[in-house]
């Protein structure tokens, strides 16, 4: 029950959001009619549609992502000649008569046609609204892609959709009075039919265009803040927290000379498991059993993620510093792309970023079920006993983690409170990790460019001067980018996971605003393979990122993320171009930092 009212708050705050900006003038558009013909039948409609979509997306995968862009293509459509149809009156008596026809049968049962007009708007605006509603969407669509959707997934998808139809309600019943007044002063009759069409078309040319990402993304500081950040803290906050840990340390002074220490950290979980993952690297296989009496540290991870590369450095200093107390670090390398379930690519990564601690193949994701996780990276801390006392869901919290993990370690070596080693400078002093290169934190204030899949299955944002061919070689010529676009030159396949240049020269370029630009690349064949960037038509110079030179040039050597961009001093919107120079590149994701 918790989860679901988690799930309404945060969908009575995505009206906070920008996200929520885009389907406001087709919500507002029915203002002044009564609840039951007007705002009520819209924001139902928009509901069930969100909750519809997103479900579906759910069980059927990949492939009802390429539905899901469909139903928006469609719902734009409808959404445009809706607005279209305020203009003009002609279009509207048009394409409305087989509807007045149906509702004049439904008219027999008691319900009027003005109720079934505003429940269609509000099916459209729900398809409109789905691709974007925040954490909440991608924590249930990606639980139940990996452990199977069920009927709570859709129940929890509602109580969003819910939240924010509340929300929506009651903001328009807030603002009666003043529309009311507004449009009486202003906008009288046919004067205020065109306003609504107008602002109704320019929002979907809007959203058809992407002009409404771009400029949430120029927005910075505020898209960034607000219900995003509410929404993630609720997430975070279903779970029990180990903020208790602060409290430690008057823990101690409490409790009598004799008695056990025990930390005030919560129990979050008695059934970790380890089972089920094929491949064990750099040890034998372990067990939550088998190292009951250790204190583990589980780090849900895979090597092509640039937030989970962030991570590392501190998972690495926390397994070397504290070894010798207790502790045990577990990697679980759960794959994103195909490539990344290969044992070799695995291992290869493990060198290159010197891990030593063990790490376990979970490509069926059976250990990711088994701690009922969401996230990469995750991070869980597993006490003696083998339950799990603390989490982590991404980056950061890095000095809450290590405090958790102190007190889980005094645990472990105190018979007594007296005894807890509370004032041990090693235990207690924060490691200091080594951030260099992928490991250094993103700059969060100048970050305006999410990540960009290419493949088809995820990817939205190619633009090209003709129509995409996919699943075979086709020739491409470029288009003019906006912010968060990528586009193509040359003979290139764009496949579900990623594109390939199948010749050379091949061209794909970008536009982004972050200090830290990389990408995920591969090669179809053997390699290395060469490629120059270039930012803004010039070589890289002092901007230029750790896997390429200051002229732009580097080499495919492995299947893995590169660092291409690494802007120096004040950080601005920039256009970057990779030619490859032999064929067989293959991008799959743009990430920033």
């Amino acid at each position: 029950m918790a989860l679901y009212l988690v799930a309404f708050a945060a969908g009575v705050l995505s009206v906070l959001s920008p996200c929520i900006l885009p389907v406001l003038p087709f919500v507002f558009a029915r203002q002044g009619q009564p609840s039951r013909h007007g705002s009520l039948p819209l924001l139902i409609g928009m509901a069930l549609a969100f909750a519809a979509t997103a479900s579906l997306a759910a069980a059927a995968g990949s492939w009802a992502v390429q539905l899901s862009q469909w139903g928006r293509g469609l719902a734009l459509l409808a959404l445009g000649v809706f607005a279209a149809s305020l203009l003009l009156p002609g279009l509207a008596a048009w394409w409305s008569r087989p509807l007045v026809q149906i509702g004049e049968k439904l008219a027999a049962q008691q319900i009027q046609r003005r109720w079934l007009h505003s429940a269609l708007l509000g099916v459209a605006t729900g398809l409109i609204w789905s691709p974007c509603a925040g954490p909440v969407l991608g924590l249930l669509l990606s639980g139940a892609a990996l452990a199977g959707p069920d009927t709570a997934t859709s129940a929890l998808l509602l109580s969003y959709a819910a939240g924010a139809g509340l929300a929506l309600w009651a903001a328009l019943r807030i603002s009666a009075g003043t529309l009311a007044r507004l449009r009486a002063q202003w906008l009288p009759g046919e004067r205020g039919r065109r306003f609504a069409g107008a602002a109704m078309l320019a929002a979907v040319l809007a959203v058809a265009t992407g002009l409404d990402s771009r400029l949430l993304a120029q927005s910075g500081g505020w898209a960034g803040l607000g219900s995003n950040g509410l929404e993630s803290s609720l997430l975070q906050a279903a779970m029990p927290s180990a903020q208790a840990a602060e409290r430690a340390g008057n823990t101690a002074a409490q409790l009598g000379d004799g008695a056990p220490y025990t930390s005030p950290l919560p129990v979050e979980s008695t059934r970790p498991s380890l089972d089920g993952g094929k491949q064990w690297l750099n040890a034998e296989p372990q067990s939550i059993p088998a190292l009951r009496g250790k204190v583990v540290l589980v780090n849900f991870w895979t090597y092509s993620c640039v937030n989970c590369l962030r991570t590392l450095p501190y998972v690495k200093a926390w397994a070397q510093k504290y070894a010798d107390s207790g502790l045990v670090v577990v990697g679980v390398h759960a794959p994103e792309f195909a490539f990344e379930k290969d044992r070799r690519h695995v291992e290869k990564a493990l060198q290159q970023l010197n891990i030593s601690y063990p790490v376990v193949q979970d490509n069926g994701f059976r250990i990711w079920r088994a701690f009922n996780n969401q996230y990469w990276p995750a991070l869980y801390l597993v006490d003696v006993q083998g339950r799990v006392r603390h989490h982590q869901f991404g980056e950061g919290g890095y000095a809450a983690t290590e405090r958790a993990l102190n007190e889980l370690l005094r645990e472990a070596q105190a018979p007594s409170a007296a005894t807890a080693p509370a004032n041990n400078a090693k235990v207690n002093a924060s490691v200091t990790p080594d951030t260099q290169g992928l490991g250094l934190p993103a700059d969060t204030a100048s970050l305006r460019s999410p990540e960009l899949y290419l493949g088809y299955d995820k990817g939205g944002s190619l633009r090209l001067a003709g129509r995409p061919a996919p699943d075979k070689a086709a020739n491409y010529q470029p288009a003019s980018l906006r912010l968060n676009t990528w586009t193509l030159q040359g003979n290139w396949t764009l496949m579900p996971e990623l594109v390939q240049a199948n010749e050379a020269g091949g061209r794909l370029a970008l536009r982004f605003e972050a200090r830290d630009a990389n990408l995920v690349l591969g090669a179809a064949g053997a390699g290395p393979l060469r490629f120059r960037l270039t930012i803004d038509g010039q070589p890289p110079g002092i901007h230029h990122g750790s896997d390429v030179d200051a002229q732009g040039y580097g080499q495919v050597d492995a299947t893995r993320l590169y660092q291409l961009v690494r802007q120096q001093g004040a950080v601005k919107q920039r256009r970057l171009e990779i030619e490859f120079l032999d064929a067989g590149a293959q991008g799959y994701a743009f990430t920033f930092g």
